[in-house]
């Protein structure tokens, strides 16, 4: 029997904090704000993506504790339990002077209007605090989830190459107090479930993935929340009440990648950013998409189980992972089951899960020698968590040059995401030429009825479509070309 607690506990900058009463949709934004009066962490977009709400969460991992930059306007108070919330005001340098990442800031005008420049400095401060001399490209990527309108990037993007110049991380307080906040961080995680709230407004943070289990089957009507990037819009732009909730971002054993020499298993709580090495290694064609999954803040919050389970039809993930072949595991208490992705997906808004059921984790078998594959992803702004479009490609071509294998899908197409079986079945058996797929790409009408949004006309998605077939093909020939001259 799992104990229960009904407190939350977490740090802020040099204190606990511990909290009774959580409403399941408190943003961390409004809480510093409002609550606590640290009013350096602005509000901008409230949806994630300008970045000036930036502040760094740290929560113990492998023994250490590890701190990603985050949103705080879509970040629940609820899902930081057991961890360390590190605000603008935290910073300092010796002596009462600035910190070495805003002095650089400040000589090399990184700021005008100001607005933004707390989240810049914490995006540069996770990162500084990794890498002290970051590359002109480790900065743009650390930056991406982080706008400006007056300034302009350039210096900021000098303040970036400069920062550690003006101090290391060895004299931060932060690193100084590494120890101690481990120490800390270990005491609150007691191995017992924290309960807060009753009816709509209960929060619920489970002690471990078998207590997970057992309650949200108890509580099948509960939402549950991991990275909150996809529900905390839901909350900040269109006031809907989410409650009761279950957050489960930090439990390890949803966090695990498996591998072996066949494929790789991805369990929910895996983010877009602990995932990116193992992508980059074992799917590598899939990295570009990786990179342009919103920005650093939202990779570092939004999780693989979460893009597939909430069955959004313009998710980045399911199309090239339905195009793998990928297999979905869920659970419902202690039993299992495993079904194809592509049929996870039923129609708009339901899919093929029960009550009380949930996304353990993912498979993906890895891609056979001699095949092609690519992910396109069209959306109106290059780091974008949300796309018009996404196709994903894959075929074998035999040696006679006649294509023996295809799997196409796409997103944001339809209402789910799903394979376009009738451009698959135009092209298995045909030579893997221009003609052939000029021919196949009238079948795509015949797949999708594509719809017409704010993100994009039904006529454009249709042609992006068609287009993006042709672009992989034309790809399959460069690549073929470049290999050849390689191999000569």
């Amino acid at each position: 029997m799992v104990e229960v607690a009904n407190a939350l506990k977490f740090l802020l900058n040099g204190e606990e904090v511990t909290l009774t009463d959580v409403p399941p949709d408190l943003t961390l934004l409004d809480w510093l704000r409002l609550e606590r009066r640290l009013r350096g962490s602005k509000e901008g977009c409230a949806e994630g993506d300008c970045g000036a709400c930036t502040v760094l969460v740290g929560r113990l991992t492998d023994d250490e504790v590890i701190y990603d930059s985050v949103t705080a306007c879509i970040r629940f108070v609820g899902s930081l339990h057991g961890t360390h919330v590190v605000t603008i005001e935290h910073l300092r340098g010796e002596n009462g002077a600035l910190h070495p990442v805003q002095q650089a800031m400040v000589d090399h005008h990184g700021s005008q209007c100001g607005f933004c420049t707390p989240g810049f400095v914490m995006s540069l401060y996770g990162l500084w605090m990794r890498n002290p001399d970051p590359s002109r490209a480790a900065i743009e990527k650390a930056l991406q989830g982080n706008l400006c309108r007056c300034t302009g990037y350039a210096p900021i993007i000098r303040a970036g190459e400069k920062m550690g110049t003006y101090g290391r991380p060895q004299g931060d307080p932060l690193w100084a107090e590494r120890i101690a906040v481990k120490n800390r961080l270990k005491a609150m995680q007691d191995g017992r479930r924290v309960e807060i709230g009753e009816g709509s407004n209960r929060v619920i943070i489970p002690a471990s993935l078998d207590d997970f289990a057992a309650v949200y089957e108890a509580n099948p009507e509960a939402r549950i929340v991991a990275g909150s990037t996809d529900v905390g819009l839901w909350v900040t732009k269109f006031m809907r009440a989410i409650g009761p909730v279950i957050f489960i971002g930090h439990l390890q054993e949803l966090k695990r990648i498996a591998e072996n020499d066949s494929e790789v298993r991805f369990y929910a709580g895996v983010s877009y950013s602990e995932a990116q090495p193992v992508i980059a290694s074992r799917f590598p064609e899939l990295i570009e998409l990786w990179d342009r999954i919103a920005g650093e803040q939202i990779r570092n919050m939004g999780t693989i189980g979460g893009n597939i389970a909430n069955g959004s039809p313009i998710g980045d993930t399911p199309p090239p992972f339905i195009a793998l072949g990928a297999k979905l595991h869920l659970r419902k208490g202690v039993h299992r089951r495993e079904i194809k992705l592509e049929d996870y997906f039923l129609a708009y808004g339901k899919q093929d899960r029960q009550p009380g059921e949930f996304v353990e984790s993912v498979t993906l078998p890895l891609l056979p020698t001699g095949e092609k594959f690519a992910t396109y992803k069209i959306s109106k702004r290059r780091e974008e968590d949300i796309s018009a479009l996404c196709g994903a490609f894959r075929v074998f071509v035999n040696d006679a040059g006649t294509v023996g294998m295809a799997r196409i899908a796409f997103g944001g197409m339809a209402a789910t995401p799903k394979r376009a079986k009738a451009v698959e079945a135009a092209l298995i058996g045909q030579p893997w030429s221009m003609e052939t797929v000029e021919a196949a790409i009238a079948s795509i009408a015949e797949d999708y009825q594509p719809i017409s949004d704010m993100r994009a006309s039904a006529d454009y998605r249709l042609l992006a479509a068609q287009n993006l077939l042709k672009r992989f093909f034309l790809w399959t020939q460069e690549r073929g070309e470049r290999l050849a001259r390689e191999v000569a």
